[in-house]
């Protein structure tokens, strides 16, 4: 992540947590929405994480002084980023393991600065939704991810 570097270049997206400790701008690609129904989303956020993502070097943090990351005793190779003032859950990323998603950072949508122009572009792990949630026929749905 970009913490320092100030960009030219105008952010495709920007949000922040509940109480604003934590901000950030993407300032590159971002990756439509994913709603994920795994049981460790489940737990992480209450429901099921929506989340878009962007390569972790076009994400900039402007505020992180209340970012507080957690890393799961049981995957040792995955860290989830929240807010330790207000509880928002803000970031999902992988710290090493699956290669093709070190470089990337996952972003929970409900944390993007209205209008996102995202849209809900899959679900996973729906085998594992909870069973009060009626999925979305609409949105096209995997086992896993």
């Amino acid at each position: 992540m970009n913490e320092t570097d100030e960009s030219a270049s105008e952010p495709v997206a920007s949000g922040h947590c509940l109480c604003g400790g934590v901000s950030y701008e993407v300032h590159g690609p971002i990756r439509q929405v994913w709603n994920c129904h795994c049981w460790r989303c489940r737990r992480w956020t209450g429901h099921y994480m929506a989340a878009t993502g962007c390569m972790r070097s076009d994400l900039r943090l402007v505020s992180d002084s209340t970012l507080t990351w957690h890393h799961p005793a049981d995957d040792p190779n995955v860290a989830y980023g929240f807010c330790r003032e207000c509880g928002a859950s803000l970031f999902w990323k992988v710290i090493e393991g699956q290669l093709d998603q070190v470089d990337t950072i996952a972003i929970c949508a409900g944390t993007l600065d209205l209008p996102s122009g995202l849209h809900t572009e899959r679900a996973i792990f729906v085998d594992d939704a909870a069973d009060y949630h009626k999925l979305d026929p609409v949105v096209p749905a995997w086992d896993r991810e």
